[in-house]
């Protein structure tokens, strides 16, 4: 008993943008089988446009990926490297009568297809019009006339059992005999992708519906060329919240522009797997080694996917609260360093209260430039006040500066900066003045960060620390005093 061959998916992009959030969820679902079938996660880069292939493109591929933590198996393909296999296959299939030359000029072919839009018809090549006799071929070839390579689409249907949409047929009356080889020696796209397919041994093609036209041209290609066909799966498109073709217009596209707007690669991951295929559940959140437990290609779907930025911030919050908290600290501390509030070398050396300022702040946060935003105040020495947070809470100046006033001899009064004995000692300080807490906690609030929002009260002043929160305070009582 023969076994089935090792799977071997692969990821094919074109270096000729950006790695869009589409092409990541299929390298994602390709890079899940892979996973959870012991096989190989294959990656090639269709370069064979060399006008529009670009190396910073092939970047920026390679950038996504491994942000994403998709890595893959073996070296790299490219396919411009195996123009001559191409060639090769192109007249194997030639030889073998499964392909005819056509020495139809593209004047000609343009000529025909003006005539047929005349006749209010759809242009569609006629094999009549290139079949010649051997020895009228001879001629041409004789004279170096260029010749495109057509392959010649026999009778009947093709048909696969797609692994999404089930049962796909086409009759291949509806196929018109399609160029394989340009007359200046290039392949066509589904030539290069069957020679390739073939020769790193795909045996599952697993990619966006838009391809589903492409697939019965190429399983006629694959068996004229003798080898087996993969199985084929087509995840449909991901749409807008408008229901339209995802594009800039519905905001960023880039996988990179989200890693720069502060996203979680595993939030990333977590979201892409979730448009286009469901765990059969209701679990939601996801990090990857669960993804690849629970991802089974019956879960993916057929109908379009909606690309919602609020559902994906949503989704980033929640891995925000579940990364350990070393982890966190070591992704946000490039960011903090780029805002200018400390160095790196800083952050390691007081890594213990970093891990307690990020705790505080992560279950507040969306986003990574969320913290940073929200961290400000534990690094700097006075903070700016928010004119509606004042307009708010120091609404009667006079009275606010006593409150403050108070509450900085109460603080001052401390032994120890400890979260339960500030808590009893302002709460205290309400009680003998006979207003709520809240009269001291949110005038005191805005003293210390400048906002109406913060943490805890007493974390905050834990974080910001004795000398630094007591000369916010003091600023803030002069401030109301003096203006």
């Amino acid at each position: 008993m023969t076994s089935a061959p090792r799977p071997r998916v692969r990821f094919a992009p074109s270096p000729t943008g950006f790695l869009h959030v589409g092409g990541a969820r299929t390298a994602l679902f390709n890079w899940l089988y892979a996973k959870k079938f012991d096989g190989d996660f294959l990656l090639r880069i269709e370069d064979t446009d060399r006008q529009r292939s670009t190396d910073e493109s092939t970047r920026a591929i390679f950038e996504g990926l491994e942000w994403l933590g998709l890595s893959w198996d073996e070296d790299v393909v490219y396919q411009g490297a195996n123009v001559d296999r191409h060639y090769a296959d192109a007249h194997r299939l030639l030889e073998t009568g499964a392909a005819y030359r056509d020495f139809t000029s593209p004047a000609v072919t343009e000529q025909l297809r003006a005539e047929a839009e005349a006749r209010g018809e759809a242009f569609r090549f006629d094999r009549a019009t290139a079949d010649l006799s051997e020895a009228e071929t001879a001629e041409r070839l004789a004279r170096n006339e260029p010749y495109a390579i057509r392959f010649r689409v026999p009778d009947g249907t093709t048909e696969w059992d797609d692994l999404v949409h089930d049962r796909i047929a086409f009759p291949n009356k509806d196929i018109e005999d399609f160029i394989i080889l340009r007359s200046n020696g290039t392949p066509v796209y589904n030539l290069a992708v069957v020679s390739d397919d073939i020769a790193m041994r795909v045996t599952l093609v697993l990619r966006g519906d838009d391809h589903i036209s492409n697939t019965p041209k190429q399983i006629l290609l694959y068996e004229a060329l003798g080898a087996t066909v993969p199985q084929f799966g087509h995840v449909p498109m991901i749409h807008g919240t408008d229901g339209k073709k995802l594009s800039k217009r519905h905001g960023a596209t880039a996988v990179g522009d989200y890693q720069h707007e502060g996203l979680l690669p595993q939030a990333m991951l977590n979201f892409l797997a979730l448009l286009g295929w469901s765990t059969g559940d209701d679990t939601e959140v996801m990090s990857l080694d669960e993804l690849v437990e629970k991802f089974r290609l019956e879960g993916l779907q057929k109908k379009a996917s909606i690309f919602d930025t609020k559902k994906l911030e949503w989704m980033n919050g929640q891995h925000l609260v579940r990364v350990p908290i070393d982890e966190l600290a070591t992704v946000i501390a490039p960011l903090i360093a780029q805002a200018g509030l400390a160095t790196e070398s800083e952050l390691r050396e007081k890594h213990a209260w970093f891990c307690g300022v990020l705790e505080l702040l992560r279950v507040r946060a969306r986003r990574l430039t969320e913290i940073v935003d929200q961290a400000k105040p534990f690094f700097v020495d006075l903070v700016d006040y928010d004119p509606d947070a004042v307009s708010k809470q120091w609404r009667d100046a006079e009275a606010t500066a006593d409150i403050l006033e108070a509450t900085h001899a109460r603080l001052t009064s401390l032994s120890t900066w400890d979260l339960t004995v500030m808590e009893d000692a302002l709460r205290a300080l309400a009680e003998e003045r006979g207003i709520s807490s809240g009269k001291i906690f949110q005038p005191l609030r805005v003293a210390l960060v400048g906002l109406t929002v913060s943490p805890g009260i007493f974390e905050t002043l834990q974080y910001v620390g004795r000398e630094r929160s007591l000369a916010r305070i003091a600023a803030a009582v002069s401030y109301l005093r003096n203006g």
